[in-house]
């Protein structure tokens, strides 16, 4: 602000890029349209296994196979018949229903119900607290 004379600004142009496009967008038609017309190298390569599903379907049909082929019935333990009895038996002589009996024992009423219809897989800590809510052995008439 020395002069007299017209006031000028001396200032250099600022150029604002975006940042450099990721290797998504240089797979993009448009990027590479525009690399083809300024004559830039484009490197093209075919992917073994592009547009088919070998790679999921091979390894599923091994072990479909291998389960076709298996003849054995593979299912979990059950509650045995003997053991739903003496369940049922114990808590009527106690008077008790099964949500009362479930409440005893700090389970939920659902698993008495699976274990008097045979539907639970048996687990030793809660057979363990039915003997001592219902005060009998229910494992030795197994």
């Amino acid at each position: 602000m020395s002069g007299i004379g017209p006031i000028s600004q001396d200032w250099e142009p600022v150029v604002i890029r975006k940042k450099a496009p990721n290797a998504a967008a240089k797979k993009d038609e448009k990027a590479v349209n525009a690399a083809r017309r300024a004559g830039a190298e484009i490197e093209t390569l075919k992917k073994s296994n592009a547009g088919t599903n070998k790679a999921a379907s091979s390894g599923t049909s091994l072990n479909t196979r291998k389960l076709d082929d298996e003849t054995e019935n593979l299912s979990h333990e059950k509650v045995p018949t003997e053991l739903k009895k003496a369940i049922m038996q114990a808590r009527t002589d106690k008077k008790l229903t099964q949500s009362q009996l479930a409440q005893l024992i700090n389970e939920k009423p659902q698993i008495i119900q699976e274990y008097e219809s045979g539907k639970a897989i048996p687990n030793q800590q809660i057979i363990t607290k039915l003997e001592r809510a219902l005060g009998t052995k229910l494992r030795g008439k197994k």
